[in-house]
């Protein structure tokens, strides 16, 4: 089974010819290749798999989606993230 999710492209890395960004998926900042989709622009939301962004969503449909997984996380304490053990 695969799993792509949608996060929000918050920066686009310095060299064109990379085509590398960091999106933004609910705090949490990771670098992708936009290779695959070199329309993408910051601000946009793109769909994630495997540290590449394979396509284009529309605004409204990303965060119908991410409030979808809220609400399953919400649901089931096993999908929430896990609470940080104090030191």
């Amino acid at each position: 089974m695969c799993l792509a999710l949608p996060a929000r492209v918050a920066e686009l890395l310095p060299d064109p010819s990379a085509m590398m960004a960091i999106v933004d998926l609910g705090g949490v900042r990771k670098e992708i290749s936009l290779a695959l989709t070199p329309e993408a622009r910051v601000g946009d939301y793109v769909i994630v798999h495997v540290g590449h962004a394979i396509g284009v969503l529309d605004t409204e449909e990303a965060e119908r989606t991410l409030a979808l997984f809220a609400e399953m996380a919400a649901l089931d304490p096993a999908m929430a993230p896990a609470e940080e053990t104090p030191r």
